[in-house]
């Protein structure tokens, strides 16, 4: 039996949260898989729900699920990410719901009803699934999860043969670490995400005896400095608010797990500003493409 749930990062001072609360969010690495729990175990749920319908819906199917018939249900979002349609998502599933607002959130208090409905087909459409259209294994909430991203195709397009030992700093679905082991000569690369939903669709996408993946974030991987080589599309949004230096710290890490040498090769937004970082940690650089809003750029350690 489990006391309390907590699902995402809450700001400090939103929520109580009680002390030793079990954070099952795929987001944060070393949380427990929400979906693994068993019906009726847990005593009170704290979500702060995701943005998108059809993984709201799962997240909240599965809280509903685990929690004891009558345990109390708090989930909550910013009014400009789906607060507001938190109650008449969890009405659907038969619930009673009181709300109230503060520091631009919306917030939706209820409890597990005896007997909720539609749990089963919220749950089964937001778990993983082969899309036909991706040729892989994907799942909503993951990045770019019913299509290919645009700048990770261009990517995937332009990336030389390459070879050696190498990583795929966010790797996502795996898509762009399939293009990379196209390559006989490649002899070992690792992918790391710190959505564990997406390393394990990427473990099911990536049939290859020469990958190792791993749930961790980026920015706290040890870097050994000896790799030939990295890709990566580095992210910047956190939490749906750009933030750049994410991206800075992808550059910073790539640099420091290559050997003298070695070649980074990654996509970003033509906007964002990742030269100066280039320059820094790197020998030299080259944008190799800019198109359709993108750079492909190479650097060499």
């Amino acid at each position: 039996m489990t006391g309390t749930i907590l699902y995402g990062a809450p700001a400090p001072g939103l929520v109580e949260v009680p002390a030793g609360a079990t954070q099952v969010s795929p987001l944060i690495p070393g949380s427990q898989d929400l979906a693994a729990m068993a019906d009726a175990s847990v005593e009170r749920a704290v979500v702060l729900a995701p943005g998108g319908v059809l993984e709201r819906d799962h997240v909240l199917a599965h809280a509903l699920r685990v929690l004891k018939p009558g345990a109390p249900l708090l989930a909550f979002a910013p009014k400009d990410k789906g607060g507001g349609r938190l109650k008449k998502a969890l009405e659907a599933f038969g619930a009673s719901v009181g709300e109230d607002a503060r520091r631009h959130h919306r917030f939706s208090h209820t409890v597990r009803p005896q007997a909720p409905t539609g749990l089963a087909e919220a749950v089964a459409a937001g778990a993983p699934r082969l899309s036909p259209g991706l040729g892989a294994w994907t799942q909503p909430g993951v990045f770019s999860w019913d299509r290919v991203d645009p700048g990770s195709a261009r990517l995937i397009q332009l990336l030389p043969a390459l070879s050696g030992r190498g990583a795929d700093l966010g790797c996502g679905l795996g898509l762009l670490a399939q293009r990379a082991l196209a390559s006989p000569a490649v002899t070992a690369l690792i992918g790391i995400d710190i959505d564990r939903r997406a390393v394990e669709c990427a473990r099911r996408n990536l049939d290859d005896p020469r990958v190792a993946l791993a749930w961790a974030d980026v920015r706290q991987v040890p870097a050994g400095g000896d790799l030939d080589f990295v890709v990566m599309n580095p992210p910047f949004h956190d939490g749906g608010v750009e933030d750049r230096t994410l991206g800075v710290a992808f550059v910073t890490k790539a640099a420091a797990m290559l050997r003298r040498g070695g070649a980074c090769w990654l996509v970003a937004n033509r906007h964002l500003p990742y030269e100066q970082t280039l320059s820094t940690a790197f020998g030299s650089f080259a944008v190799r493409d800019d198109a359709q809003g993108y750079k492909v750029i190479e650097a060499r350690r």
